[in-house]
């Protein structure tokens, strides 16, 4: 069960991140659906990187897992995934409009917690 939540976990992480990206920042842009401003520019910097960050640690915690599964049932990685999720609910609250993104970091955070309590 361990394997399956750390696979689903890590999966939804770089699933939503991607989503993300296509839906709040390569869709409007392609659309036109902000004007160039400081804050048009603000907006996509801070979606892109909110979004590629969740994707870039989705997929390298999934190699890592593809490697070495029990590495990611041990504290320290449960501590910085947790602490990840964390900084992505901060993030949300704080700088981002939608309420999509403080969904999905909520339940990656969840699934974590899953993952940590089946290892």
């Amino acid at each position: 069960m361990h394997k399956i939540l750390v696979y689903v976990s890590f999966g939804w992480l770089t699933l939503s991140g991607t989503m993300h990206f296509i839906i709040d920042v390569l869709s409007q842009y392609l659309r036109g659906k902000r004007v160039p401003s400081p804050e048009t520019t603000l907006y996509f910097g801070l979606n892109t990187a909110y979004a590629l960050g969740q994707v870039l640690f989705g997929v390298l915690a999934l190699l890592v897992a593809r490697k070495a599964l029990p590495l990611l049932g041990q504290w320290p990685a449960v501590a910085l995934s947790l602490s990840a999720a964390m900084g992505w609910l901060v993030f949300g609250f704080l700088f981002l409009e939608y309420w999509e993104p403080r969904v999905a970091a909520g339940i990656f955070a969840l699934l974590v917690i899953a993952a940590a309590a089946m290892a």
